[in-house]
């Protein structure tokens, strides 16, 4: 039997999470709704709210992989801050609330953003990729992997 009582807003979290809809002018816009089944996998009381951002940001970042070109890569820009933008170059979460985004800022510069789940608002961009490099760097296939193997 089961002591734990769900407010309100956790009830219709779990059962709003593993539900996904989106409508586009292109119709030849990728959507995420189909990768978002594999969500449900997992039962929902078993995922922290910073694995359940996690996972749902890894979706969202390769869907916006799947409409660069070869010259351009994900980076992400901090909504509501002058920090700047960030190149991808790694992603994690800390239980129970804790996301990380790993990468480079515009000039090259180490950064981190370790961000609260009740505070994640981010914006996906694409930055041309560095000169130095043949291929596009895609974070979010290595992130959907090693997503699997867990």
């Amino acid at each position: 039997m089961d002591d734990k009582i769900d407010t309100p807003a956790e009830a219709a979290e779990a059962q709003a999470i593993p539900r996904c809809h989106e409508v586009h002018s292109n119709p030849d816009q990728p959507c995420i709704g189909a990768a978002a089944k594999a969500l449900s996998e997992k039962p929902n009381a078993t995922k922290s709210p910073a694995q359940w951002a996690y996972e749902r940001m890894i979706l969202y970042i390769q869907n916006f992989e799947k409409t660069l070109d070869e010259e351009h890569e994900v980076a992400m820009g901090f909504v509501g801050g002058n920090a700047g933008v960030l190149r991808i170059e790694g992603m994690g979460y800390f239980d129970p609330d804790i996301v990380t985004f790993y990468g480079e800022d515009t000039s090259g510069a180490r950064t981190q953003l370790v961000q609260h789940v009740g505070q994640l608002s981010v914006m996906l961009r694409a930055l041309p990729k560095p000169a130095k490099v043949a291929a596009p760097n895609r974070i979010g296939f290595r992130l959907a992997e090693d997503l699997a193997k867990a």
